[in-house]
């Protein structure tokens, strides 16, 4: 077994990352192994120097990769370094003395309220099925924060409708419970009903299904949220994650706890959720300019 089958082998059995994290890994290490194919240097991670690397982000310079992207890649190979020096396999990290070029802060992009709730009050979505399941992945994206693989994920024994709660498996495998309003308790009571009566369902207990019964899959999510946030939004990026970055947005401009965002988004520390708190500010210098006599 090569050193980054073991490696990838360990993200998921050890540390236990999503199939998706650990597909991520492997797409940045080939990338970086073509690299080093491409230099004429051999794909072993011993040989490789702090020069390569520093060659290998000029490479992604060069070729217009954004800093966040490059960041990234660079985060994945400081795991893989990290891992070998663990394993006994490497005594020194290339990636010590690595510089990476500053990345710029880019706030998250959200939908206004009004768009939204004209969306999810006045638009037909339909009667039928699909319809009915379309809305409530859109609206549920939305009233929870939670991610496009934990809605896929969800199973019928996640949900309490009776206590009005949902509990959402994160990354590695962390749980955590999201409280839900009486009127949207309806609607998910109504897609469950007309669920049942129109889909033979899988034995596995899947809460979103596609037409035929089975589990969900990211496309359809993705495509299904970008139709619809496209009749209310002229917004580049409508991906099922713009909805989380308005329910985060959106909770703060009401006056909602920080680490209670931070709960119900499953953050693992405050740093990353407050990001959300410069498009609270940006709003509040808005109003100022728009209200105060003298701004």
């Amino acid at each position: 077994m090569s050193h980054k089958e073991s490696f990838l082998q360990y993200l998921q059995i050890e540390k236990r990352y999503s199939l998706h994290t650990v597909r991520s890994y492997l797409n940045d290490l080939d990338q970086f192994y073509l690299f080093l194919l491409s230099l004429g240097l051999p794909e072993d991670p011993v040989a490789v120097t702090s020069h390569d690397i520093r060659a290998w982000i000029v490479s992604m310079l060069d070729k217009n990769y954004s800093t966040t992207s490059i960041h990234r890649k660079i985060s994945c190979l400081r795991v893989f370094y990290r891992y070998l020096r663990k394993e006994g396999i490497i005594k020194n990290d290339p990636l010590e003395k690595v510089v990476l070029p500053k990345r710029k802060k880019s706030l998250p992009v959200f939908i206004d309220e009004e768009s939204l709730t004209n969306l999810l009050d006045n638009y037909s979505f339909g009667d039928g099925f699909a319809g009915i399941r379309n809305r409530t992945i859109i609206e549920l994206l939305y009233m929870t924060g939670m991610r496009r693989s934990e809605l896929i994920g969800l199973r019928d024994n996640d949900l309490d409708l009776s206590e009005g709660s949902l509990k959402v498996t994160g990354k590695r495998n962390k749980q955590r419970i999201i409280p839900l309003v009486q009127p949207f308790v309806k609607r998910l009571e109504e897609y469950i009903m007309v669920r049942n009566d129109n889909v033979v369902t899988e034995k596995n207990g899947w809460f979103f299904i596609t037409d035929k019964g089975n589990k969900l899959y990211d496309k359809y999510v993705y495509n299904t949220v970008n139709s619809y946030l496209s009749m209310v939004t002229t917004i580049e990026k409508k991906s099922p994650h713009i909805l989380r970055h308005t329910f985060a947005t959106h909770m703060l401009n009401r006056g909602a706890d920080l680490n209670s965002i931070k709960e119900l988004l499953g953050h693992a520390n405050l740093s990353a959720t407050q990001i959300y708190t410069h498009n609270t500010f940006e709003k509040l210098k808005k109003v100022y300019k728009q209200a105060h006599p003298r701004a």
